[in-house]
């Protein structure tokens, strides 16, 4: 059984820092592409966030500069650091893992995040 599961959100005040993980089980972590997304409410979910097997990394206009995305393959892990958090980046952040040429794509349940005086 495939499970990705978030960790990290909380409530943290404008010019903050909160460090988000995304821990695999039941895939072979390595070969998978994986993405941050967040959705605000109202809003439809977007892609903060991407890291490629390979190592290649891009990034949401709004979060460059701010946010930082890595994994460890040993941990079957992917991480989101970010920094300088704004009220706007307030929303549910979900971790997918997705392999375009298996056919296969996951996600995690999602972790609040909340930034606020």
């Amino acid at each position: 059984q495939v499970q990705l599961v978030e960790s990290g959100g909380g409530l943290v005040q404008p010019g903050g820092s909160l460090t988000l993980s995304c821990t695999a089980s039941g895939i072979i972590f390595s070969i998978y592409h994986m993405t941050w997304y967040r959705q605000a409410p109202g809003n439809q979910r977007v892609m903060v966030a991407t890291m490629a097997s390979g190592g290649s990394t891009n990034y949401a206009e709004s979060v460059k500069g701010r946010f930082t995305i890595s994994r460890d393959n040993a941990k079957k892990t992917v991480y989101l650091q970010m920094n300088s958090l704004k009220p706007e980046d307030t929303a549910v952040y979900y971790c997918n893992a997705d392999h375009a040429h298996l056919g296969f794509t996951y996600w995690g349940q999602g972790t609040q995040v909340t930034v606020s005086a």
